[in-house]
């Protein structure tokens, strides 16, 4: 367990460095960028502390190779299977979508106030943040921690302990702080803000087993091809449908089966949970078939 102990280690100081150091930055930066709201200066020395300590453990840990990244495909085998599995991820939570609207869980009402320009600036800047969610999370989670931590404790853990560390990095919030009061102790009040979830478990269940089911997958998938292409895609996909489902509904709250959406994000919990399950039996005996047939096309 010595590569997870140094991965908690590593989210740790990043919490730390958000605490210690956002006021600090904050005196320093709020004079010429007064815009920047002092939780979004804690939020982004809190990636730069993660990033620096990713770098370095990565170094430590001989991860920092294209194998242990995840990359290890050559690159059109990796560019086409991440294509393959953008689709697959699309229509399969396109899927998940149409059964929440089939039983009544989604108020399209906000929908209304799109144009057509606007619902294509939606749709594209979306499909972006997709890309970028798919890039950074299975890089670090399913590259360099799943790599790690298999090679060391074996697939099983692997997906297992990785899978733990998605569903809660999701539950990471943010707090509001005007201008007018911060205080020296504002990056504490950064890093209560951040950690809020934590303080209701039970309430947040329904989230966090979806969540960690969400993460078995991607990270069965990720081990049957031995590499991110296909999980980086499939959660670039299912990352731009739900976001552009966010940005064009809201939960119904009226339906009576409205407790199958999470009160935490309003579109994880025990519909998509089961969908997981569905979906993760279809994508392992896929993924496995397919691993086959390229390995044996290659050889």
């Amino acid at each position: 367990m010595r590569v997870f102990a140094w991965f908690m280690l590593l989210i740790a100081f990043s919490l730390a460095c958000m605490a210690v150091f956002t006021y600090p930055a904050w005196l320093l930066l709020h004079p010429h960028f007064s815009q920047w709201p002092f939780q979004r200066i804690g939020e982004r020395i809190g990636m730069l502390g993660f990033l620096i300590g990713f770098l370095l453990i990565a170094r430590r840990l001989r991860l920092g190779d294209r194998v242990s990244l995840g990359f290890g495909a050559p690159r059109n085998v990796y560019l086409r299977e991440y294509g393959i599995a953008l689709v697959i991820g699309t229509l399969t939570m396109a899927l998940v979508v149409a059964s929440m609207m089939a039983l009544g869980l989604l108020d399209w009402q906000p929908a209304a106030r799109y144009g057509a320009a606007a619902l294509a600036g939606l749709i594209g800047a979306r499909l972006l943040s997709g890309i970028a969610v798919g890039l950074i999370e299975e890089t670090a989670l399913r590259g360099v921690m799943f790599a790690g931590i298999q090679r060391e404790s074996g697939t099983l853990i692997a997906i297992i302990l990785t899978s733990i560390v998605y569903a809660a990095t999701h539950f990471l919030g943010v707090a509001h702080i005007k201008a007018s009061a911060v205080t020296p102790w504002s990056g504490l009040a950064v890093l209560h803000g951040t950690l809020r979830a934590f303080e209701n478990p039970l309430g947040n269940a329904d989230a966090f087993l979806c969540l960690t089911a969400v993460g078995v997958v991607l990270a069965k998938v990720r081990s049957i091809t031995g590499n991110t292409a296909a999980s980086m895609g499939l959660h670039a996909g299912w990352v731009w449908v739900m976001l552009v489902v966010h940005g064009l509904s809201r939960p119904n709250v009226a339906s009576p089966l409205s407790f199958l959406l999470s009160h935490h994000d309003g579109f994880t919990g025990w519909l998509v949970l089961a969908w997981a399950v569905v979906l993760g039996w279809a994508l392992a005996r896929f993924y496995t078939a397919r691993t086959r047939t390229l390995t044996g096309a290659s050889t």
